[in-house]
C-alpha cells in the first residue's frame, strides 16, 4: 500500500457527551480525503456505506490504536488469500465477499476487540470460538497481539469457498 502522507481527522463520541477529536491515524493505506470521522460506541468507525477498497480503507484507517495496523493485516490476508475479494462497508464495518453469492466476512470495532464475523463459520473447521444467536454465524473476537495468521488464514480459505450471506 502507498501512504498518502494524510489521514483522516477522528472524533470520539460518547453517550451524553460532546465529541471530542482523537490523535489522528497515521497509518499507511489507499488515499482518503480528510474528513472528520467520528468513533462510534467502543471505537467503532463511522464510514459512509460505500462499495469497493476505498470505503474499507476508509474504515481501517479510521480505526483506533492498535487496531488500525490489525485491520490492514487483515485486509492484506484476505486480499492475498481470496483474489478479486469484492469489499463494502455496511452498517458501519466492512463485508468481504468471493463471488455473487454473497458476504463471507465483516468486521467490526469494540473498544478491546476486532470481532471477525464468519457467516457460515459453523462450517469451517475448527469452528472459530464465539457462539452466536445466529444458528450458522461464529465470531473470533481477536485482542491486542493476538494475530494467528495461520488460522485465521485457513478460516478465510474456507469461509470464501462457503455460500455467500446475502444481506
Amino acid at each position: 500500500m502507498v501512504s498518502s502522507g494524510k489521514s483522516a481527522t477522528v472524533a470520539l463520541k460518547s453517550k451524553g457527551r460532546p465529541a471530542r477529536k482523537a490523535q489522528p491515524n497515521t497509518g499507511t493505506g489507499a488515499k482518503v480525503a480528510p474528513q472528520q470521522v467520528v468513533l462510534l460506541s467502543g471505537g467503532n468507525p463511522q464510514i459512509p456505506k460505500g462499495y469497493g477498497d476505498a470505503p474499507v480503507q476508509a474504515y481501517i484507517n479510521a480505526m483506533p490504536g492498535w487496531k488500525s495496523e490489525t485491520g490492514r493485516r487483515l485486509d492484506a490476508l484476505i486480499e492475498h488469500i481470496v483474489p478479486g475479494v469484492k469489499k463494502a462497508v455496511k452498517w458501519n464495518s466492512p463485508f468481504y465477499g468471493a463471488n455473487d453469492d454473497g458476504w463471507f466476512l465483516s468486521l467490526h470495532c469494540f473498544t478491546k476487540y476486532i470481532k471477525i464475523t464468519f457467516f457460515r463459520g459453523t462450517s469451517l473447521r475448527p469452528i472459530p470460538p464465539g457462539a452466536s444467536k445466529h444458528k450458522e454465524v461464529r465470531y473470533l473476537d481477536m485482542r491486542e497481539g493476538e494475530f494467528d495468521e495461520q488460522q485465521i488464514g485457513d478460516w478465510i480459505r474456507q469461509a470464501s469457498l462457503l455460500p455467500g450471506e446475502k444481506l
